[in-house]
C-alpha cells in the first residue's frame, strides 16, 4: 500500500448575481489529474457566506428548474431580519446559500471523479450581486 497523498488548490468563478450556476466539473477534474492521485476522495468548499456547491445534470432545463426551486425555497420578495439589520437586500441570498450548503465530498477513482452520466458539480453565486467566488478544493489519495 502506497502513502497517502494530499494536493489543495483552488478554483476561481466569475458569477452573475443570483441564483447563479455554473459546471466545475472539468476544473475539478483538471485538478485531480496534477495530483497525481488515483483513488481518493476530492472535497471542495466555496468560500463566502452566499455561495454553495452540489450535484446536478448541468442542462438548460435543469438548471433553471434549480433556480426556480431555490428562489420558491427563500424568495427575494420576503422580510428577512439580515436585510432589516443591513439593508443590503441579499437576506434570502444567505438563507439560500445555507440551505444548500458551502461544500460537497466526492470519490476520485481512475484519476476523476466518479460520477453518474449526467452528473456535473456546480457552483451556485446567490448573492444579489456578481461575484468571483474562490472554491476551495482538497484532494486526498493514492
Amino acid at each position: 500500500m502506497g502513502s497517502t497523498i494530499f494536493h489543495f488548490a483552488a478554483i476561481e468563478v466569475d458569477l452573475n448575481s443570483g441564483p447563479d450556476i455554473q459546471d466545475i466539473t472539468d476544473d475539478l477534474n483538471r485538478i485531480i489529474g496534477r495530483s497525481g492521485i488515483e483513488n481518493g476522495q476530492a472535497t471542495a468548499c466555496i468560500v463566502g457566506s452566499t455561495g454553495s456547491l452540489t450535484t446536478i445534470e448541468y442542462e438548460p432545463g435543469v438548471v433553471q428548474d434549480l433556480k426556480d426551486a431555490i428562489n420558491r425555497l427563500a424568495p427575494n420578495d420576503l422580510t428577512y431580519a439580515h436585510e432589516l439589520a443591513w439593508h443590503d437586500g441579499n437576506g434570502h441570498s444567505h438563507v439560500q446559500a445555507a440551505l444548500l450548503g458551502p461544500s460537497i465530498a466526492l470519490p476520485i477513482r481512475r484519476g476523476e471523479l466518479l460520477l453518474g452520466t449526467w452528473q456535473q458539480v456546480v457552483a451556485i453565486n446567490h448573492d444579489n450581486r456578481s461575484r468571483r467566488r474562490t472554491i476551495e478544493v482538497t484532494l486526498s489519495g493514492a
